[in-house]
Parts: C-alpha cells; structure tokens; sequence
C-alpha cells in the first residue's frame, strides 16, 4: 500500500475510477472498411465484388462461403443476405495512378500516406479511401464518387455508356442510414422479381394447356381442303373427264400419298438410293463401322464404336 522506503501513493492508484471509454482510431476504421474484404479480412484485391448493401469483399471469399456455409468462419453475419453469386456484383474500378503499391516504403525512410487508395473516380479523380462517399451502379457495375453523379447528371454510364436509373445507384460502405435504406430497396427488389418469375410460370403452364386443348377437341376439316380429294376421287373413277383432268388427278393424288408413305414407316438410311456412298458412311449402319469379333476387345466402353 505504499508509505514503505519513504514512497507516498496518489489517489488514483488507491481509488479505481470508471474506466475510460477507448477510442477508435478514424484512419484505421477507413483502411479496415475500404482496403480490407469484409468477409475474410484480408486485402481487397481484383476481382473485388460488393453486395446490395454496399459492402466490399474479395470474390474468392464469396465463392467460397456460398460453397460451404457450414463451415466456421469470422463476419459471416456481414454475408446472410448473399444467397448465390448473383447477389453480388464485380466492381469496374479505375486504378489510381499514383499508387505505388505495398513495397514502396519498405525501409521506411520516408513518409507513408495512409490515404492513397488503389482506385480513383475516372471523371473526378477523387481518391476511394473513405474520406468522400462513392457508389456503384448496379447494373454494370462502375464506380464513381458521388460528386460526379451529382455534378455531372446523366442517365447513361459516364465509363462505360449502360443506361442507369436512380434506384441502380448503391453507396459504398454508407452509414446505418443508408445501409437500412439499400436494405429496404435490395427487398422490394427481390420482391418484384419473385413475382415476375411466379407470373412467367403461369404464362408457360397456360401455353403448355393450350395445345393440349386443341388435341383434345381437333377443329372440324375446312371445306376447301376436301375440294382436291373429292376432284382427284371423281378424275380417276371417271375415265371419259380427259387426259388433261386425269394427269392432274394421278398427281395429286401421288402428292397425298407421299406423306403418308413417309410417315408410315422409316426407311434406313443406307436403303436410300439418293443418297451417296460418302454420306451413308458417315453413320454406324455402313458396313465399314462394323467390326469382327478379331477386333472387338473384351473391356466395355461409354461407346461401342472406337476406332
């Protein structure tokens, strides 16, 4: 307790007070949420994606929780609203010139910025380290500030020319605000896409009933269809109509029963005399695809037919 070898104690070593509340350093929560994969903590590096909420994540560390959700991972909470692959979108950022990459100090003589970021907005410059707000469109998946969205109003893509609404417009890393705010668009979203796909469903079951309709209850001959039968019937029972009636009786007649001679039964392709010698040896029929028991082999194949 002190008061030993001439020593006097203070207040505050006797006394516990209420403990300090730490705080959190502002550069290093910025570095953590815009250089660092939300999912796996590690450095964002291409193939960057970022989810409906405006997180950003390393692709490979997407895929691999999507294949294996059983698996015991850290900030897998930051993932249960990614159900596939297409719940996220891969990011178009534009590199920034002036980044050096992770050895540029690595004696440390000199003086490290802690702001440079490895992306800049292509139509302001504007550096992506978390000091300024940027977005990313949702339907290409572009990135720019949100002072050039706003400066520079337009309907179409400044990069890469896609049409764009206002609601395809995602914040990156936003605040509580604005996450809840994507959150509520990612399910109306979701919503309406689960109706279209329940409606489309409806739409094909109908024109798959339609036609089964139509067997069920066949329409009734029309009259001019039965006109030809009935004049080729009376050309050939009548022989005093001419030569010229009873030619074009006998070929229609060969023209109707031309389909049911084809219909009726198949021929082989190798019975075919219009057909050439080169063509019918493109099939297994032609005795040049048969084989003797000398070359047959006693192990089995997914084909029979190897050569």
């Amino acid at each position: 307790m002190g008061c030993d070898g001439g020593t006097i104690p203070k207040r505050h070593e006797l006394v516990k007070g209420p403990k300090k509340v730490e705080k959190v350093d502002k550069n290093a929560e910025l570095i953590a949420r815009w250089s660092y994969c939300a999912l796996s903590q590690e450095k964002l590096r291409r193939p960057i994606v970022a989810c409906e909420l405006g997180r950003l994540y390393n692709k490979d560390a997407v895929i691999e929780y999507l294949l294996d959700k059983s698996a015991e991972r850290p900030n897998t909470e930051v993932v249960v609203h990614v159900r596939g692959i297409k719940d996220v979108k891969e990011l178009n950022l534009t590199d920034n010139p002036a980044w050096e990459g992770e050895r540029a100090n690595s004696k440390g003589d000199r003086y490290e910025d802690l702001h440079c970021a490895m992306f800049i907005c292509p139509v302001v410059g504007l550096e992506m380290n978390g000091k300024h707000k940027f977005c990313y469109l949702h339907t290409c998946g572009c990135v720019f500030s949100e002072r050039a969205l706003r400066e520079v109003k337009t309907e179409i893509c400044h990069k890469c020319g896609d049409p764009f609404q206002d609601d395809d417009i995602m914040v990156l890393n936003g605040n509580k605000e604005e996450v809840e705010r994507l959150q509520q668009r990612m399910e109306e979203r979701r919503a309406r896409a689960k109706v279209a796909k329940k409606s489309k469903k409806n739409k094909a079951a109908e024109t798959v009933s339609k036609p089964e309709d139509t067997k069920e209850n066949p329409a009734p001959p029309k009259a001019g269809s039965s006109e030809p039968k009935a004049a080729a019937e009376n050309g050939e029972d009548g022989g005093s109509s001419g030569p010229g009636l009873s030619s074009s009786s006998s070929s229609s007649s060969s023209k109707l029963s031309r389909p049911i001679a084809a219909g009726g039964g198949k021929r082989s392709i190798q019975e075919m005399a219009e057909k050439s010698e080169i063509y019918k040896s493109l099939f297994t029929s032609h005795s040049t695809a048969k084989r003797t028991k000398e070359q047959t082999s006693n192990w089995v194949t997914h084909t029979p037919y190897h050569f």
